[in-house]
């Protein structure tokens, strides 16, 4: 092969990893005017799709304020939730919109119904599950936003698919939390 068709080869390869997160990789300022995001719509509008049909929709983005907040609404379909885990920077809160939900955090285990919160201060293990029958939303924030938002958006697109539960578990924590435990019952308990 030539040398400048293996170069071009080379660069098209790499624009393809790069991809997914170039728009993270660029420093954004915090903006300075508000902004509306309608009922139902991302921030983006690119939401997020994960877990067989749940969708994330970002309502403030951590590119809208240089990392200080990532919020979300969580559309959940399927029952249950993420493993036993903790953020070593992040603290994170869960206003429950309709629904219900098991929330652990630490040794407590909390129902939550729609119009109840609950905090996960950061370096406290927490998992929670989706335990009604249907759909059901959650509104969720971390502060700071760390990389939590990139994490689902590479997620979303199969960049981890190919990796080992060793692997995975290193770029886990390399974008912001540590997995303890496994998931919560769905079951109410």
């Amino acid at each position: 092969m030539k040398r400048n068709s293996f170069l071009k080869l080379c660069i098209i390869a790499a624009a393809g990893i790069v991809a997914p997160i170039k728009l993270f990789a660029q420093k954004i300022k915090k903006i300075t005017k508000g902004f509306k995001v309608a009922a139902g719509k991302n921030r983006f509008d690119n939401p997020i799709s994960l877990f067989e049909g749940d969708t994330f929709t970002t309502k403030v983005s951590s590119k809208d304020n240089d990392g200080d907040i990532y919020m979300f609404e969580s559309v959940r379909i399927k029952n249950g939730g993420p493993p036993l885990h903790y953020h070593p920077e992040q603290d994170e809160w869960w206003y429950v919109l309709s629904g219900e939900f098991l929330i652990k955090i630490g040794e407590e285990t909390y129902t939550a119904k729609a119009g109840d919160s609950v905090y996960g201060p950061r370096n406290i293990p927490h998992a929670f599950a989706k335990t009604n029958e249907g759909e059901a939303k959650l509104l969720m924030f971390f502060q700071p936003a760390g990389r939590m938002e990139e994490w689902f958006t590479l997620v979303s697109s199969g960049t981890f698919k190919h990796l080992s539960e060793t692997e995975l578990n290193a770029k886990r924590k390399e974008y912001g939390f540590v997995v303890t435990g496994p998931a919560l019952t769905h079951l109410k308990q």
